[in-house]
């Protein structure tokens, strides 16, 4: 019967398997390390982030009288659904990150309902400004995946945009020491 030694065990004890996101966010570290890009992606992502939700929370919702009779009809739509499933899958992820995302797109909300504030003073429509900022992020986007030296996968680029801005969250708890 042979023993182990102490620090056998020790290492056994410290390899703890990584999570998914842990494992994700290694793999975008890995792929996107040009400066210019990383600047580029902590501005772009959010901006993607805000346009998408523009645009799900203008697809029309259709009239429940139930919801209009208690005065619930503002504040469901496609969009509500859209921020649930969001922060589920968040969730699911990391949790505290997911928190951090639930403030996140609760200041894209109050924005978005700004826009239709001014849409409804005569301004550009919600969905055309959420269109135009999506397609401009989406543009600087995949310019500044041209810039890695590691090419950067079609697939995983489509990830990055819905793991990204939890990835930006990431370095914020990471600098703060906050665990995720």
């Amino acid at each position: 019967m042979s023993r182990k030694s102490g620090s056998q065990k020790r290492k056994q004890i410290k390899e703890v398997p990584k999570r998914e996101v842990d494992r994700c966010f290694e793999t975008f570290d890995q792929h996107y390390q040009h400066p210019i890009n990383r600047v580029i992606q902590w501005i772009a992502l959010p901006v993607f982030t805000f346009a998408v939700l523009g645009l799900v929370w203008m697809v029309p919702f259709p009239e429940l009288a139930f919801l209009k009779k208690h005065g619930y009809d503002t504040f469901v739509n496609w969009g509500s659904f859209f921020i649930a499933g969001m922060v589920y899958y968040y969730l699911r992820l990391a949790p505290t990150l997911s928190y951090a995302m639930l403030l996140t797109v609760g200041v894209f909300s109050f924005f978005i309902v700004q826009l239709e504030y001014v849409e409804q003073g005569g301004g550009p429509a919600v969905w055309v400004v959420c269109a135009c900022l999506l397609m401009t992020s989406l543009l600087v986007l995949y310019i500044g995946k041209g810039m890695e030296k590691n090419a950067v996968p079609f697939r995983s680029f489509l990830r990055f945009l819905v793991m990204g801005p939890l990835w930006l969250w990431h370095f914020v708890f990471r600098k703060l020491n906050i665990p995720y």
